[in-house]
């Protein structure tokens, strides 16, 4: 029996082809979450349709987008998507800070993205302990409620996706580890080990 993670590899579904056909177009080989997610491919296609749709129209760029992920990622202790979000913040700053970011500081950040790590970190680690000054620091660093709502949605769908992935066993792609900067490699110290 063939498996991922700790479930066995489902039948291929033309929907699970299509996210493997993606995968092969953007990395080269096909990603462990998919043949994960594979067992419900229109689910994934879904909930990464309603991340895109929680921060449409908020002028959230793709390094912030980075931050958000690679913090709350490395907040939860999810290897796989801290490596994944730490490599592609680094390709739009550099290694060091992408590290910074994984290890919990702020080094090499602005102002503004201080306080979007630091509130990916929050509602990554006890939402319930949130507070309304959390959300001020965040008005502070000039951003709109609309924008602060739209990044907590877009953080907790990203938690959903992380936490699918790691209870159920699925652990960083080799071809991921081979091809991230070494300062992100480093700063992975957590989470599930490499699969092939």
């Amino acid at each position: 029996m063939s498996t991922i993670g700790f479930l066995a590899l489902p039948s291929i579904t033309s929907e699970a082809q299509a996210l493997f056909d993606e995968d092969v177009a953007e990395d080269g080989y096909v990603m462990n979450v998919s043949k994960l997610w594979s067992h419900n491919a229109a689910l994934v296609t879904n909930l990464f349709d309603l991340m895109g749709q929680s921060i449409a129209d908020q002028n959230l760029s793709f390094r912030q987008r980075g931050i958000l992920v690679a913090a709350c990622a490395s907040t939860l202790g999810d290897s796989y998507c801290s490596l994944a979000w730490g490599s592609k913040l680094a390709g739009v700053s550099d290694p060091d800070l992408a590290a910074a970011v994984i290890r919990g500081g702020d080094k090499g950040l602005s102002d503004e993205e201080r306080e979007l790590a630091s509130w990916a970190r929050k509602v990554a680690s006890d939402p319930n302990h949130t507070t309304s000054q959390d959300v001020e620091s965040l008005r502070t660093a000039g951003f709109s409620d609309s924008q602060i709502f739209a990044i907590t949605a877009f953080v907790a769908l990203r938690l959903a996706f992380s936490t699918v992935n790691d209870a159920l066993g699925i652990g960083p792609d080799a071809a991921l580890l081979e091809t991230a900067p070494k300062a992100v490699v480093d700063a992975v110290g957590f989470g599930r080990s490499t699969q092939t």
